[in-house]
């Protein structure tokens, strides 16, 4: 299966709509519910800090088309990268949305798109979209019997954050160890079971025993710690006496300076996040430990990358989790909210780490 932009071959979801509520040339008015960004966070976000509000939008031009969502998704990303935009921005996030109405041949009624159009219930989509992104919106590719609502996770960025976070960096070999934290998240948990197919010793970081419990029992992972009731250092020298090769890392801090210290020769870590500050003053970091006598004594690779590097490559990525999936050696879990107006509940629970695999909300 070859899965690339509807633009370059119309591989879509089989979804069907009923078109009674679509006029082409007059239209109900659309009030489109949406968040704004009114102050930045600081500390723990408090609900404050995002205005819900309504706008009405107006006709289509030739070339738009309107979507309405379906599903949406919060993601630690956000809570970092939202200072890149003014206030007065939708909240930044991505969504899948389904065709309302379209002036755009190659977006027609009916299909699914996924695109960073932020935390809204309706938008109309352009040649480029007012979503503080420079990422276009594409047309689902044809994922079977699967819900579209993986879109944005396993078959997406998550996915793809995964896929060639873990590989391109960490150069991943057989039989080595690999150390996840925040095993228990959409990334983490996506990391070490691709681990796991390239023939890995598995060790995952989380921070419940029934997370701990589902990474091993579940999802295959050798070994579990949990870092808030364990002793994290001694943990490690058991479940991995030969030491450490790959470590991939999305909370930083105190856990990210244990591990680097238990590393061999030459290892590799890929830097995907820090959500153990997201919450910090950062003009008050760092508070942990120094790392550079790790780096330096084990000659480490320490490597942070942002998963758009390989855009170009993006239906390779959605492509191979896909076969993964089909083939029994990738599960996936999402954790669901209902409920547009609950997006911000389910961000700060994502952010306290209170989901399992990918936080999802349902309008």
């Amino acid at each position: 299966m070859s899965l690339v932009p509807c633009c370059l071959r119309s591989v879509i979801l089989a979804n069907s709509y009923s078109c009674t509520s679509v006029i082409n040339s007059v239209r109900t008015i659309i009030n489109a519910r949406k968040y704004i960004v009114s102050e930045y966070f600081q500390g723990e976000p408090k609900r404050s800090d995002l205005t819900y509000v309504e706008e009405q939008l107006p006709a289509l031009k030739n070339g738009e088309y309107l979507v309405q969502a379906e599903y949406l998704s919060v993601d630690p990303y956000m809570r970092p990268y939202v200072y890149r935009f003014p206030l007065g921005t939708t909240m930044i996030g991505s969504q899948v949305a389904r065709i309302v109405e379209s002036k755009n041949d190659k977006f027609p009624v009916g299909k699914l798109i996924v695109g960073n159009l932020g935390w809204r219930s309706h938008t109309i989509v352009g040649e480029k979209s007012n979503s503080g992104s420079n990422d276009v919106p594409y047309i689902i590719p044809n994922f079977g019997s699967l819900p579209p609502s993986l879109a944005l996770g396993m078959l997406g960025m998550p996915g793809n954050t995964a896929y060639f976070g873990f590989i391109e960096i960490c150069q991943p070999k057989a039989g080595e160890t690999l150390v996840v934290s925040g095993a228990a998240g959409a990334v983490g948990s996506h990391v070490g079971q691709i681990g796991k197919i390239l023939g890995l010793n598995v060790i995952g970081i989380a921070g419940t025993d029934a997370k701990c419990k589902w990474l091993k029992e579940e999802l295959g992972f050798d070994h579990a710690i949990n870092y808030k009731i364990q002793d994290i250092a001694s943990a490690l020298k058991e479940a991995a006496p030969n030491k450490v090769n790959c470590y991939f890392d999305n909370v930083g801090g105190d856990i990210s300076s244990i591990v680097l210290n238990q590393m061999n020769n030459y290892g590799r870590i890929s830097v995907c996040g820090s959500i153990s500050v997201y919450n910090e003053n950062l003009k008050a970091l760092p508070k942990s430990p120094v790392i550079q006598p790790a780096l330096v004594f084990a000659e480490l690779k320490m490597e942070g990358f942002i998963v758009h590097r390989w855009m170009n490559r993006w239906f390779e990525g959605i492509e191979q989790n896909l076969n993964w999936i089909q083939d029994g050696k990738l599960k996936w879990y999402e954790t669901t909210t209902d409920g547009f107006e609950n997006m911000f509940d389910a961000f700060v629970g994502m952010l306290q780490g209170k989901n399992t695999g990918k936080a999802i909300i349902k309008v």
